[in-house]
């Protein structure tokens, strides 16, 4: 049912071999304070005894939301798994969730607001909690509120952590949802979804608690790569990938710098070389610093 001012969420949490934390998670969405929720969750070919985690818990999401769909079969892929789960949904927000991450109890109740009074903002994030395997917080991450255009987008020049979204379904619907093409969905996602002007907004709030995993998949490179492949087939000109790809090489320098220093040196000379004024970037040599200082210093400030 909707209103003005609930109207209806609709909650992704798609699943693959999270039995450990998937009912942390389903109940994190239980304990919102708001309450005009639907949840959809799919199980991804899940090789643990995730379905029987969740089936544990059908009675009381059944009673809670007031749709509630659970679906499983075999791997199919994330950008598969949430396509799927769109075509579920009825609200008017979106939230996807990963199966081992939390909600903060008032995660939508203060995102709501925002969206309904903002039309050209498509998605809201937040700050996190980064947590351990025992849900333990391990630190707090979170920034000042500011808007991100397309531009800050490109240049990887943001904060927005992806358990914290909350998107507008019309506008992820009218690129046609997540690209099956690219792993990286989310920041695709949010190329295509500010690229004719409109903007993602980051609320100060800490809103969601985010697993903490030393696999993350930051770390592939081949991920770092596909950020140029997407920035070549986004429909930009020529000048506009020469402008962007530079922010990328230094990207990945940075996500390299601590573990990696040599590859990161080569990226941070590919990222001069492809653009000498790049230097004037004071990022620039906040990754050059990150590169030289010993290992130990870096890992004790993460």
């Amino acid at each position: 049912m909707q209103s003005k001012s609930q109207p209806l969420v609709s909650v992704i949490i798609p699943c693959y071999n999270h039995a450990q934390y998937v009912q942390d998670c389903i109940q994190s969405v239980i304990n919102q304070t708001y309450k005009n929720i639907e949840l959809i969750i799919i199980d991804d070919g899940s090789k643990d005894n995730s379905i029987e985690k969740i089936e544990e818990m059908l009675s009381v999401c059944e009673k809670r939301f007031n749709r509630f769909e659970f679906r499983h079969r075999p791997n199919q892929g994330l950008s598969s798994t949430l396509n799927e789960a769109l075509e579920w949904c009825n609200g008017e927000f979106v939230s996807p969730i990963a199966s081992d991450d939390q909600m903060l109890s008032k995660k939508i109740e203060l995102q709501i607001p925002y969206m309904l009074e903002n039309e050209e903002c498509v998605a809201i994030f937040g700050g996190i909690n980064q947590i351990d395997d025992t849900n333990n917080i391990v630190r707090t991450l979170s920034k000042r509120a500011r808007k991100y255009e397309f531009s800050s987008i490109a240049k990887l020049d943001y904060f927005l952590q992806a358990p914290t979204q909350l998107i507008r379904m019309k506008d992820l619907i009218d690129i046609g949802g997540y690209n099956l093409d690219y792993k990286i969905e989310d920041w695709y996602s949010y190329l295509v979804l500010t690229k004719n002007g409109k903007y993602l907004y980051l609320m100060q709030d800490v809103v969601c608690n985010y697993r903490r995993h030393e696999n993350n998949s930051s770390k592939n490179m081949g991920l770092m790569l596909e950020k140029i492949k997407i920035l070549n087939n986004i429909g930009l000109d020529e000048t506009e990938v020469n402008r962007y790809i530079p922010y990328v090489l230094l990207s990945i320098s940075s996500d390299l710098a601590v573990d990696y220093k040599k590859r990161a040196v080569f990226f941070w000379l590919k990222t001069f070389f492809s653009n000498p004024l790049i230097l004037l970037d004071k990022k620039m040599w906040v990754v050059w610093l990150k590169i030289i200082l010993p290992k130990k210093i870096l890992w004790r400030n993460r």
